[in-house]
């Protein structure tokens, strides 16, 4: 699969050295002098992470991350500063930092916390390609339908759905079973998780 690694620094020396260790590494990388041109470019689609300074003029690292979440990109982030302190390491760690580093950063450590990002970026990835793919395998299901996956998934038996549906059991079974084939499930399980990762809410029986 391929992967990018942002880099966004305001120091050219230390932007060229960071992107000099990258492509040695054979990594396809995309730098920037400011957080602007960096927020402003179009993002590729594959997985990436971003290594920030986090100390630059005007536009600071915190504020990079803060647009990328409204943006609705999830970038796993990896904050290089000339000064860290442990209330700054903590703050960027509840920022949703993958990592913390001061400058000069160490190569191989760097090299680590990169390959590591790239795997997180990679299972984001497919955990948005698979929540894309739920919700609209769910947006199919006839509102009569979305009822009857809402029942199941709270443990009622057909009967019980009928019941709760105002309707014949073999029509409820129906609706489950169509619900099952559009939702491409072959057991309750399944159709718990999906439910899961969608966040739908079950409807339990009284």
């Amino acid at each position: 699969m391929d992967h990018i690694v942002y880099v966004v620094d305001d120091d050219h020396s230390v932007r060229q050295a960071l992107v000099n260790l990258l492509k040695a590494e054979d990594y396809r990388v995309a730098d920037f002098s400011s957080a602007d041109d960096f927020l402003a470019h179009p993002f590729s689609p594959q997985p990436g992470c971003l290594i920030l300074d986090m100390n630059m003029p005007e536009v600071g690292g915190f504020d990079v991350t803060e647009a990328l979440a409204r943006l609705g990109h999830v970038i796993p982030v990896i904050f290089l500063t000339g000064f860290g302190t442990i209330p700054l390491s903590v703050k960027a760690m509840k920022a949703g930092a993958y990592e913390f580093m001061t400058k000069p950063a160490v190569p191989g450590l760097l090299l680590q916390a990169v390959a590591g990002a790239l795997k997180l970026a990679e299972k984001n990835l497919d955990d948005s390609q698979e929540i894309h793919t739920l919700t609209a395998l769910y947006d199919s299901l006839t509102p009569r339908e979305k009822e009857v996956f809402q029942l199941a998934i709270g443990g009622l038996l057909n009967k019980q759905i009928a019941m709760a549906m105002g309707v014949s059991e073999i029509t409820a079974k129906v609706h489950k079973k169509r619900v099952m084939e559009k939702m491409q499930v072959r057991s309750l399980t399944d159709l718990v998780r999906a439910a899961d990762r969608l966040n739908i809410q079950k409807t339990l029986s009284r």
